[in-house]
């Protein structure tokens, strides 16, 4: 027998019982995303490696080592996307979309060779934010308060807001300059990583993990040091609308991102009920990005949203879901039988939200009921000889509470959404379902 071939470690599939959480947090991020105005974007998966290369750093662990890249019979070097900013900056560039202000949103798969651990696949699923032509904090306050909203849409709590800066992009060489200088000195106390970054990406080591390098990190200079009246002021506003806003944050100096672009405004949203994998969230402010991939100078911010480990956080305290079968036709009979899938295109066009499952392959009523309620529908619509020649239509409930009646199939649709609203709405009133 031959053997059966496994998915690619670290890419895994969705199977139907896992895809409802997955709908109810797309669907509600799209809502908010979609109630501040912004505008769905799709790119393609696979881009030039040039284009990752120029705008995430050729030093990066990303490029250097995480990309999934290969060389096409054309002859040209491709890689999968390992981040959605690059592909969408490019889109907007070949669009012509920049001579006005433009505020996107992107979902899809990433892809990056990292060893696989809870929230962190090779294969994993972003949603994004990326805003071109607006260069004021009031922007970066936007998309901060819009993760927010969504964490109030999904109901989830307990996620802890860290904000730093940047500085321009010459107020980040002088820091740099000087950062490298700190840790030169203290070279033998530096893990490999951090050696192995000290003149590459001299930043991304006080985003080291290590234990022996807490002491090294909480003494090195600050970028606050370097900040002129301009970015200093930016920080300053972006600062002031939180605190308006009512939302808690923390300043953290060291917080820095794996990308080169990043300058002025960064943030993540962080948990603690994830281990190592804790960022949910993260974005910032990229105003060289658009020049540096040859468009004209454009100021712009934006965020990801990591959808595997917002997932983790979901199944912990699930919402109430819609059910994946609002009702299932039995049939049995001959005239039943030749008559059900009429009748359930007809409540199909009276009510086009209605998620109903028709039996198909025959049986009798106890094996259909069987079927039906292994579908996990609320209500049985059942549908005999007798029920043809009367001209109605039995509305069972399979679950929830309620009365099983008939009725005339020209008020079926209409009885029908009544019953559905009521146990939707006696549903969420008896909150989740126990996990």
């Amino acid at each position: 027998m031959a053997k059966n071939i496994q998915a690619i470690r670290g890419m895994h599939d969705l199977l139907p019982d896992a895809s409802p959480l997955w709908q109810t947090l797309e669907d509600r991020a799209r809502g908010v995303l979609e109630s501040y105005g912004y505008s769905e974007i799709r790119t393609p998966l696979v881009e030039m490696t040039e284009l990752f290369k120029r705008s995430i750093g050729e030093v990066t662990d990303i490029v250097e080592k995480e990309m999934y890249s290969f060389t096409d019979r054309n002859g040209d070097e491709l890689s999968l996307r390992p981040e959605g900013t690059a592909s969408c900056v490019r889109a907007v560039i070949e669009g012509g979309l920049l001579g006005q202000a433009q505020r996107l949103w992107y979902r899809g798969p990433m892809f990056r060779h990292e060893r696989p651990q809870r929230g962190r696949y090779r294969q994993f699923h972003q949603i994004g934010v990326e805003v071109f032509g607006l260069a004021g904090p009031d922007i970066d306050l936007e998309v901060v308060l819009m993760t927010r909203r969504l964490w109030r849409a999904l109901g989830l709590g307990g996620l802890r807001l860290e904000i730093n800066t940047l500085g321009s992009g010459e107020e980040r060489s002088a820091y740099r300059a000087e950062l490298i200088g700190y840790l030169e000195r203290r070279s033998d106390r530096l893990d490999h990583d951090s050696r192995a970054r000290l003149y590459t990406n001299p930043l991304r080591v006080l985003d080291a993990k290590h234990p022996d390098m807490a002491e090294v990190i909480a003494e090195a200079p600050s970028i606050f040091d370097h900040l002129g009246p301009d970015s200093r002021d930016h920080f300053d506003a972006l600062c002031a609308g939180l605190d308006a806003a009512g939302q808690d944050y923390r300043v953290n100096p060291r917080l820095v991102r794996g990308l080169d672009y990043y300058n002025r405004t960064v943030f993540e949203w962080i948990t603690e009920d994830l281990g190592a994998q804790g960022t949910v969230c993260a974005g910032g402010r990229y105003d060289g990005l658009v020049e540096q991939l040859g468009g004209r100078p454009t100021p712009a911010v934006g965020f990801a949203l990591g959808l595997e480990r917002l997932v983790a956080l979901l199944e912990q305290s699930p919402p109430r879901l819609e059910p994946r079968v609002h009702a299932y036709l039995v049939a049995v009979g001959s005239a039943a039988e030749a008559r059900a899938l009429q009748v359930a295109e007809g409540l199909r066009d009276a009510l086009p939200r209605l998620r109903l499952m028709c039996n198909c392959g025959g049986g009798n009523f106890k094996n259909q009921f069987k079927k039906a309620d292994r579908s996990g529908a609320v209500f049985a619509l059942v549908l005999g000889d007798g029920e043809v020649e009367r001209g109605t239509l039995q509305v069972k409930p399979l679950r929830g509470e309620g009365e099983q009646a008939e009725v005339p199939l020209t008020e079926a649709a209409k009885y029908l959404a009544q019953r559905i609203e009521a146990e939707a709405v006696t549903a969420t009133a008896r909150g989740p379902k126990p996990t």
